[in-house]
């Protein structure tokens, strides 16, 4: 694991499984919260506060897509679901390319050369990741570049988890919100009213959420209230605009929960005619990138 530090931040980096974070902290508090998901059998078991979603976010419908007159068959790499989700370079480790005292940026790339990396993603790119302490503010800059010989499509995301409090609230604004099956794939575009208003912020006490949010306003706001040992805080989360999609997720009875920036809504490349679906078309060569930044407020 790499620690980087900046004044009373400290960041843990976990190159080997797929640059994901093992922590965010400020004067010792806890501002990410790590989470062991066994359905995702890649991260072996490591607890991860957050990860890359490359080349897509979230779900493709049983891992199938056509592109360019090819269809494509996928690993089902989130068991026990038959869809494929989250890309795939959080399945590998990643190289150092650079490290200072509060920044390192690491870099993975995909040779769909074999048949298990095709399997994974069928096209050749190069990712590279930035994170900075900066302040109190975490900044995470993610790119790809496209190294295949062939225009492919590409969507980027990032996966944070905070951790949940009675009083927890979260706040954004967004214009719609994809209705799912039961599979998790996007069925209908619903207004945001209701269960699924979240401007003003409201408190996550009692709910059940896991939907991919559209058109959101780049700024997403997360207030946790004081306690015995913590004087309160607040963390807004803003993105470029080519973060037009907000995943969140929030299960019932759980102590995390996550507020994901994507370029891409759920299924993205089986729903290219959608004006705003998020995928990005990389002619080779081409490359595609964006900031999202959270920054400490106090309580």
């Amino acid at each position: 694991m790499i620690e980087l530090a900046h004044g009373e931040s400290r960041l843990g980096v976990l190159p080997e499984t797929g640059a994901a974070l093992a922590f965010w902290t400020h004067r010792g508090v806890a501002l990410l919260h790590p989470v062991a998901d066994p359905n995702l059998a890649d991260q072996h078991g490591q607890a991860v506060a957050a990860y890359p979603l490359i080349p897509y976010s979230n779900r493709i419908g049983d891992g199938r897509f056509s592109f360019g007159g090819e269809s494509f068959a996928l690993a089902h790499n989130f068991v026990p679901e038959r869809n494929s989700i989250h890309g795939n370079a959080w399945q590998h480790p990643w190289d150092i390319a650079e490290q200072g005292e509060d920044y390192v940026r690491l870099t993975f790339d995909h040779d769909p050369s074999s048949p298990a990396a095709r399997a994974q993603w069928p096209f050749a790119y190069h990712a590279a990741l930035l994170y900075r302490l900066a302040g109190d503010a975490l900044e995470v800059r993610i790119t790809v570049h496209n190294t295949d010989r062939r225009p492919q499509p590409v969507g980027l995301g990032w996966h944070p988890f905070f951790p949940k409090v009675a009083g927890t609230r979260l706040g954004f604004d967004a214009r719609s919100v994809w209705h799912k099956t039961p599979d998790g794939l996007p069925d209908g575009r619903l207004r945001c009213e209701g269960e699924f208003l979240y401007a003003p912020p409201r408190t996550l006490d009692g709910v059940d959420i896991d939907h991919c949010f559209s058109g959101w306003d780049q700024l997403a706001t997360l207030t946790w209230p004081p306690s015995a040992t913590d004087e309160g805080r607040s963390i807004e989360l803003a993105a470029d605009a080519l973060f037009g999609h907000l995943v969140v997720y929030v299960p019932p009875g759980r102590d995390f929960f996550a507020v994901e920036p994507a370029t891409n809504m759920t299924d993205a490349v089986n729903h290219l005619d959608i004006a705003d679906a998020g995928m990005t078309i990389l002619d080779p060569g081409a490359h595609v990138g964006g900031v999202a930044r959270l920054t400490l407020r106090a309580g």
